[in-house]
Order: structure tokens, then sequence, then C-alpha cells
């Protein structure tokens, strides 16, 4: 099975060739870390010494890195003084940039390809005694590989999307075979433990922990966050549009210049999901003759603009903090949606678009107390000419108090990691045995 999934793998990689050369060429896409994924070991990555035990964490993306940040942190408290290191994998440069701010250039780098000859180097020099994968990270080689050297696995904040969901049962023999390399699945939710035992997970391995993002806190204050609020006029209406995607920024401009007729002094605070459309989005905005500022152009003058552009990344979360009303994007386009925990956790009345269904559970907290406010393109303008009163206020105190209520999968999390990693080898292989 594995030969042809690899031999599979190869012929995928040179029929979508030119797509990947295109989006390295013109975008700079997938560049960055190539001979990583290739499988040659970066020199600043160390190998695990004799009297060390190594935790590899996988996070694929920037939002997966954010929402596994608190669990690594709480697991080098934990176990740093017994000798235990952490190293850190993504996938995407946004994900590489923050887990090296955040964890060190040396305990991170980029995922290997998922072939053998990749794999393997990773594996012998590292040596892992723990493999945590964030979410739906099934890769057929890397588990296998990892599972025979007598790595201990385990997928944290898992779940099955709506888009995966049905592709994955297609496929339910094979990737039931693949998924007895886990040994333990901790959850987001009831659906996503019954969808796992649905494509092949074994139910004795699945427990529900809850979302790690819910434990994830933004900054109180950062040093743009006190240039902003000093730059702000006090009674200006703050809009902040966070995580926008393609086709999506023009039709909230739009919307927005129609606002301004109403709310003449009115901020709108644009920040794209994806770094490389930052000078596309700029170009828009000159086009539809908005006056703006980037942020990386910005030199912490009164903000007199119309548009803020937050060109940057790591730096939108705290931002939610100075909106009077939020929208999270990837919604109003069929793109799946982004997470609204950000503006939550500050109380701030939030609106999406319908199209959500990437996070459809924590949608759906948010939605059962009115915690969450959807709207859609064609109501788009008289929707945003409300957003700014005040019936929408008490919308965004429950939306605090659903943040708050949800807390504490991290602790769960850990309590789970450390029962697999301190089980004796021979009641893991019984356990094993029993379940398959």
């Amino acid at each position: 099975m594995y030969f042809l999934y690899s031999a599979g793998l190869v012929l995928a990689l040179l029929l979508t060739l030119p797509y990947w050369l295109v989006q390295a060429t013109k975008k700079g896409k997938y560049r960055a870390g190539l001979n990583e994924r290739l499988g040659r070991v970066p020199s600043r990555v160390r190998p695990t010494r004799p009297d060390e035990n190594c935790i590899w964490v996988h996070a694929v993306s920037l939002g997966e890195v954010i929402a596994v940040s608190k669990l690594i942190t709480s697991l080098q408290s934990r176990f740093a003084a017994q000798g235990w290191r952490i190293l850190v994998t993504t996938t995407t440069a946004t994900g590489q940039k923050l887990a090296r701010e955040k964890f060190g250039d040396s305990n991170v780098f980029y995922f290997p390809l998922d072939f053998a000859f990749a794999v393997r180097p990773y594996i012998r020099l590292l040596r892992p005694k723990l493999v945590i994968l964030a979410e739906t990270e099934f890769w057929p080689n890397f588990l296998r590989i990892a599972h025979t050297s007598s790595a201990r696995i385990a997928v944290v904040n898992a779940r099955i999307s709506d888009r995966s969901y049905p592709r994955y049962q297609r496929l339910r023999a094979p990737l039931a075979n693949i998924l007895r390399n886990v040994d333990i699945f901790l959850a987001q939710s009831q659906q996503d433990r019954h969808r796992l035992s649905a494509i092949g997970a074994d139910p004795a391995r699945i427990q529900v922990t809850g979302n790690l993002k819910f434990d994830v806190v933004a900054p109180d204050e950062t040093p743009l966050l006190r240039q902003l609020r000093a730059a702000i006029a006090p009674t200006s209406p703050v809009l902040v549009c966070g995580s926008t995607v393609e086709d999506e920024e023009a039709l909230l401009v739009a919307a927005f210049k129609n606002l301004r007729q109403q709310h003449p002094d009115a901020l709108l605070i644009l920040a794209p999901r994806h770094p490389e459309r930052f000078s596309a989005v700029a170009q828009m905005l000159t086009e539809c003759g908005l006056p703006f500022v980037r942020r990386t152009e910005w030199n912490g003058a009164p903000l007199q603009n119309a548009v803020f552009l937050l060109d940057s990344i790591g730096e939108l979360a705290s931002i939610y903090s100075l909106a009077t009303a939020a929208f999270v994007g990837g919604s109003l386009v069929p793109r799946g949606g982004h997470n609204i925990l950000e503006p939550a956790q500050f109380g701030k009345p939030i609106f999406v678009g319908p199209y959500t269904e990437n996070f459809r559970d924590i949608i759906s907290i948010f939605q059962r107390e009115n915690a969450v406010h959807v709207i859609t393109a064609s109501d788009l303008n008289s929707q945003m000419l409300s957003m700014f009163e005040p019936q929408w206020q008490a919308m965004g105190q429950c939306a605090l108090e659903v943040f708050r209520a949800q807390s504490g999968a991290t602790q769960r999390t850990q309590d789970a990691l450390e029962v697999l990693m301190w089980m004796p080898s021979t009641i893991k292989q019984r356990y094993q045995q029993v379940t398959r």
C-alpha cells in the first residue's frame, strides 16, 4: 500500500509541477525551506543527545501554530528540566515565521515531504519519543516511519472538516490501516469523535478534550496597539475586518465607502489573510479612491485616513481590541471562514459571512448564545450601516462569556499526553494488539 501511495504522490507532484513553479516564481510561495522539505536537516537543528528526549510538534500553518502555542509552552514548563526538548515544524512560511519567533530558529524547521527518503533523516537525528500532530495531518509515510521508530503519536485538536469527511469516508479501508499508527486522537468535539471513528480510527483511542483555540489569549498590549490607540480619535468608530481573502476585500471596501457617508470619521482596519496579497489589496484601495495607509509605511501620525491596511503578520489578534465591530473574513465567499475567537475574547460584536464550515463547531457554540451575527454579500451594505449601533454591544458581551466558558482544553490535552508519554511499552503493545 505504501509503495502505491508513494508512487501516486510522485505522479501527482509531476502533474502539478507547473502550478508549483508558477506559485514559486510569481508569488514566492514554497521556495522557502525547500532543502528541509526534501530531507536535508538544517545545521541549526542539532541532534538529540543521548541524555535527552525529544517531542516533535507539527502545526501546518499560522492558525495551527497559534492553536498549539500554549500547549507547547506548557509542555516546555513541565518537562524542560527533565531533559525533554521540543521541536516544531510547519508547512507554510507564515507558520514558520511565527513559530521561529515564539520558539527560536534552532527549534523550528519545515515539515518534510511525505517520502521515506525525506522523513528518515529527521527521525534518525531527532529520535522523537512523542510526535504531536495538530488537527488533521494524516501523512502515511511519516506516520509509519515514526511509529516503527517507537515514537508515541498523538493527534491533538483533531477535527474532520465538512469538506474532507466525504473523501475520507471513501478511503476508509486504507485510511484505517494508516490511522493504526496513531496512539491517541484528542478531538475538538463529539462530532469530530464520531467522524474519526467513521473513517477508521479506533474508538478506544479517541478522547474529546475540546478546542485548544479557546485557550489562546491575545496580548493585552503591544507596541502597535499603543501607537494606534494614540493615533485614533476617541470618538471614531473602528471596523476591524480580519483574515480577509480574495474577492472579499472589494465587497467590504465598497460597503465601507457607503458607511462613511453616515460616519465620516469611521476607520477601517483591513487585514488580508495572505501576505502575498498585501500589495494587490493596496492597489485595489488606490483604485477605489479611499485614502489609506499601510502599517509598514505608517510613522505613528494621527490616523485621518479611511483605511489602515495591516500588511504584517502576527499583529491582528490584539488589534481586535480597538474594534467597535469586527468582521472575520474568509466567510463572505466560499473559503470556509476563519477563527472568531480573537475578537470574542475582547467582547466585540462579531459579524461573519455564511461560509464558516472550517469553524462549524465554534460558530455553532456562539450562534446558540446569540454571540455572532451572520451576514451575506447581498445585505452587506445595510448590515454594515448598523454595525456601530449600540444594539450590538450586548452580542459582544455574550461572545466574551462564551469564550471564557469554553476554556480548559490545553490542560485536558496535556493530561492525556502525559498518560501516553509514561505508558510502559509493554502496556502500549498489548493495548495496540487489543484495539487492532
